[in-house]
């Protein structure tokens, strides 16, 4: 495992200490846990930005997210993307039957 420094504002810091608080977690286990949610939430959305300007399919894009392709739809229907187009939709329904 890898390790990570790095030098916080007092008002993240102090964010920070309240999180710590609140989770009953220590501070490695903390920092950990906030990196892992923003990773993956950082993933679902460069993974839509690509399936909405075509550069991959539904299902590609939910490798992309490491989330199911039905759930990665439900995010673009819930934020009013449309990832379809006449060129892509062969492509994505071939890959549900998969």
């Amino acid at each position: 495992m890898g390790t990570v420094s790095a030098r916080l504002p007092e008002d993240i810091e102090a964010e920070l200490e309240s999180y710590l608080d609140a989770e009953r977690v220590d501070r490695s286990t903390a920092v950990r846990q906030l990196l892992a949610e923003q990773l993956a939430t950082w993933r679902r959305e460069r993974a839509l930005d690509q399936l909405v300007d075509g550069e991959v399919t539904l299902s590609r894009a939910a490798e992309i997210a490491e989330i199911d392709s039905w759930t990665l739809a439900a995010l673009a229907r819930e934020r009013e993307q449309s990832w379809i187009d006449s060129d892509g939709i062969e492509e994505d329904i071939e890959s549900f039957d998969a």
